[in-house]
């Protein structure tokens, strides 16, 4: 163990994906209970369009893909309000535009390289020092809004029409969301990659839903699974050279089929 953690780029990567696991955990619990939490998925097909135009732009592919992934957030939110339609078949058009504009321009730009495989299915432990901090930043935002909007976030999750009537600005409150998420989502395409990013904002809430009493301690376990499966999968992943992100998702679907197993025998 202390020859695994005096490795530079595995300090990077454990603090990187600590940092976007604990954010994408604390803001699934809130997208899953608004019956969003597919909102990731979609997202993160958007990113493919983000990192494909990065490479036919050589540019950053995170901050090409922030505001790409930004707009089209935005986008399932206006498609939902003046349509009128749920939230799910939003997503499902988005990313499929997403996902076909992504194709497009990956082709354009020369096809799938060893670059573009690493976004897809991610690369933790070539993680930079400055991702690293971009990771801390958005966790300290996540941090700073959950206790600057937490009461606003709690009434727009289980009851929106009577938070309208209590005055709370729930259009508002659903775009904050979206748009930390997209932030989010676009770090966390490094830590499991592009296909697999919704897994880190679904599973930890699920399994911290399962085994809670309480709002509070909702997002504390749903943050503490999320920063478990990341240590647990880049773990097995060094050890016995493995893929990362895959890995970091398994771990999440131990916990989630533990959460299961202990909910069945704590309720009888």
């Amino acid at each position: 163990m202390l020859e695994f953690l005096s490795y530079g780029f595995v300090q990077r990567g454990l603090i990187a994906g600590t940092f976007v696991a604990v954010a994408c955990a604390i803001l699934g619990v809130f997208l899953v209970l608004k019956r969003l939490s597919l909102i990731g998925d979609g997202m993160s097909h958007v990113c493919l369009a983000g990192v494909a135009v990065a490479l036919l732009t050589s540019t950053s592919p995170v901050y090409m893909s922030v505001p790409i992934v930004m707009a089209a957030s935005a986008g399932i939110l206006k498609i939902t309000e003046k349509f009128k339609i749920y939230g799910d078949a939003a997503i499902g058009i988005v990313s499929a535009v997403g996902l076909s504009v992504g194709l497009l321009l990956t082709a354009l730009a020369g096809g799938f390289n060893t670059d573009l495989l690493g976004y897809l299915f991610g690369s933790i432990l070539t993680v930079s020092a400055s991702e690293a901090v971009l990771c801390g930043v958005l966790l300290a935002i996540v941090l700073l809004c959950l206790k600057l909007f937490y009461r606003y976030l709690v009434s727009a999750c289980f009851d929106e029409p009577f938070a309208h009537t209590r005055g709370v600005p729930v259009s508002t409150v659903n775009l904050i969301l979206v748009m930390i998420t997209s932030v989010a989502v676009v770090l966390a395409f490094k830590v499991v990659g592009i296909f697999l990013i919704s897994a880190l904002l679904i599973i930890p809430p699920v399994s911290a839903l399962l085994l809670s009493r309480t709002f509070k301690q909702i997002l504390g376990l749903a943050a503490c699974f999320g920063a478990a499966s990341v240590w647990g999968g880049i773990w097995f992943s060094f050890m016995f050279n493995i893929p990362s992100g895959a890995t970091i998702i398994l771990v999440n679907l131990a916990i989630l089929l533990g959460s299961f197993v202990w909910s069945k025998v704590y309720a009888h």
